[in-house]
């Protein structure tokens, strides 16, 4: 079993920078695919960023150039570097993870968050034009 507790974020204005943090404890031994997801109040479930633990990030467009995701792998810890805010990044941001031992599967474009076994408890991010 894996426990995620997130931290970070808040509120800040249209192009300030947030981070969050998604701290991993528990069974953490092994590869894992880790990520962010945001829900926006009323919408889908979108997927922000994704990265494998031996590394190969990807991204959606509209964050690609201002979020970096990253990992220490030493404190178990996984980021999300928010800059140049929009309001649109606005949304409860969650971090997922799973066991995957795969990293060229572990993408954006492939990984189903519904699917993730693990994660935060969420933590809101608001950004004010």
């Amino acid at each position: 079993q894996v426990h995620l507790v997130q931290s970070g974020g808040g509120s800040e204005q249209a192009g300030g920078s947030l981070r969050l943090a998604c701290a991993a404890s528990g069974n953490t031994a092994g590869s894992f695919c880790m990520g962010w997801v945001r829900q926006v109040s009323g919408q889908g479930r979108e997927k922000v960023a994704f990265i494998h633990s031996a590394g190969h990030a990807t991204y959606i467009d509209s964050v690609k150039g201002r979020f970096t995701i990253s990992q220490d792998n030493a404190n178990n810890t996984l980021y999300l570097q928010m800059n140049s805010l929009k309001p649109e990044d606005t949304g409860m941001y969650y971090c997922v993870a799973e066991l995957w031992r795969d990293r060229n599967l572990c993408k954006i474009s492939l990984v189903d968050p519904g699917k993730f076994r693990y994660r935060g408890q969420g933590t809101q991010v608001t950004v004010s034009s």
